[in-house]
């Protein structure tokens, strides 16, 4: 029994990533499965945490060096589809400027990914809000402490 539970759960699990890979597409389906800059920080620069109309939560933390994001992660309490967008939010953002994260939005996200299913595209909104939700924190501290 053990064997054809092990070649059922091995037939159910590649099932599972066909069905993503085709709805979700390769780009998007290869950081569904190694997520990058996941994770939370300590004494970020800039910290924000959005919670969308769907009930995810993101937060996304900066640690910038020489006006440029040097380190990021993300933590999302969210579905995959939210995982995906943060890490691709935090990926863009990474080595850029505050002009240039500014310019990070859900439509770019989106471009990236290439094709993501119509109704978890909000969450790569999300991850762009709670990316510059991060940015305007780092900017009222720098006013703060400038």
């Amino acid at each position: 029994m053990s064997k054809d539970f092990d070649a059922f759960v091995e037939d159910l699990q590649d099932k599972i990533f066909q069905e993503t890979r085709a709805a979700y597409g390769d780009v998007a389906f290869q950081r569904w499965l190694k997520p990058l800059y996941l994770g939370t920080m300590d004494n970020p620069d800039g910290y924000g945490c959005v919670t969308g109309a769907c009930g995810d939560t993101m937060q996304i933390f900066l640690k910038f060096e020489n006006d440029k994001v040097k380190k990021i992660s993300f933590h999302t309490d969210g579905c995959g589809s939210s995982a995906i967008c943060g890490s691709f939010a935090a990926e863009m953002a990474l080595g850029k400027t505050t002009d240039e994260i500014v310019e990070i939005t859900g439509e770019k996200i989106l471009k990236v990914l290439g094709s993501f299913p119509k109704e978890d595209q909000h969450c790569a909104f999300l991850a762009a809000g709670t990316l510059q939700e991060a940015l305007n924190d780092y900017m009222i501290r720098q006013v703060k402490n400038g």
